[in-house]
């Protein structure tokens, strides 16, 4: 298990004991604690903190620079057209399985349908497309695929 991960997982389970589903750290505490530069605390939450992955991340820099998670909680309808309105004219293979899986994680999608939405917007089922349409075509097709599921 890398630092990321080790540091993203101190994180979730502090959200998961706060009653409040708000998560309030110091970015040096973190550093330190973890013994590393305070540029990884921030590839953590970009990565593993994003809207896309239901959080709210608010930072303020400096000598008492704090770092605050907030879990969104929404309905499954709101969570649905939040994703499909966030989706760009392009989406990556890593940027597509990490939203299907987060779905399935929240419970908008079921596990079957969201490894079957993967396999569609796979490099395997679009391998006749050329690489550098491949994206694009992947966005069209996810984008298609949640609205039917609204």
């Amino acid at each position: 298990m890398g630092i990321s991960d080790l540091i993203a997982s101190f994180l979730q389970e502090g959200l998961e004991e706060a009653k409040d589903g708000v998560l309030e750290v110091q970015r040096s505490d973190l550093a330190q604690r973890f013994n590393c530069v305070p540029s990884q605390i921030n590839y953590v939450m970009s990565t593993r903190f994003s809207p896309e992955r239901g959080y709210i991340v608010e930072s303020r820099r400096g000598g008492n620079g704090y770092i605050r998670i907030t879990r969104v909680q929404v309905d499954r309808q709101t969570l649905m057209m939040h994703v499909i309105n966030s989706l760009g004219a392009s989406v990556d293979l890593a940027s597509a399985r990490a939203i299907l899986s987060n779905l399935v994680s929240a419970g908008a999608l079921d596990e079957s349908l969201g490894r079957t939405f993967l396999a569609a917007v796979g490099d395997k089922a679009l391998a006749s497309v050329p690489r550098e349409n491949r994206d694009r075509v992947r966005a069209d097709i996810l984008k298609q695929v949640l609205i039917l599921q609204v």
